[in-house]
């Protein structure tokens, strides 16, 4: 018995070492973790297509840990994993491009400006960070079906109801790490 109880003081106190730990973990390695790479054409895009930078930063760092060369198991490309077909699609209802460039999604100004416009869109379509991040993940016909179902409102308030766990999962990731960058790069 006394064994147990100092056996349970050590882990204790060794979770509490720990969580101290964690808690000061300095600036400097936080920024390893949470960069901010290919700003150019972040701030770039950001301001042209009325998006938060960091929500762009928190894109690409979830979707692809800023490799440019990301390529997902079903196809989804580059720096902010977009899929052929949505960026067709953009490049359809949006004036971007020459229709007649070949573009290359692994090319990150290309990727960033259509993943920006992609999402801006999608902020406007839906009012809402946090349905235009459902969408994103698990598209409009999904996110517009559960909205018409009642499964999600439509301010984004209850995207915990997700039903897809990938996305649900997607969409907290994303918002925890939009904050972690606004906190880190001192703005709210």
């Amino acid at each position: 018995m006394h064994n147990k109880k100092g056996i349970i003081v050590i882990v204790c106190a060794l979770i509490i070492i720990l969580l101290v730990v964690a808690l000061r973990v300095p600036e400097k390695v936080l920024k390893m973790i949470y960069p901010i790479k290919y700003e150019n054409f972040v701030e770039l895009y950001a301001k042209e297509y009325n998006v938060d930078k960091y929500l762009i930063y928190a894109i690409i760092k979830a979707e692809s840990n800023f490799d440019e060369s990301a390529v997902s198991s079903k196809g989804a490309k580059g720096l902010m994993q977009l899929m052929d077909s949505t960026a067709n699609d953009i490049l359809k209802k949006e004036d971007i491009y020459n229709a007649d460039e070949d573009l290359n999604l692994l090319e990150p100004q290309v990727n960033i400006n259509l993943g920006t416009k992609y999402l801006s869109v999608l902020i406007n379509k839906y009012s809402s960070i946090e349905l235009a991040l459902v969408a994103y993940n698990a598209g409009s016909g999904n996110t517009d079906n559960w909205i018409k179902q009642g499964i999600l409102k439509d301010d984004g308030s209850d995207v915990e109801n997700v039903p897809y766990k990938e996305t649900n999962n997607y969409v907290r990731k994303i918002l925890r790490d939009y904050d972690i960058y606004k906190n880190l790069y001192n703005e709210n």
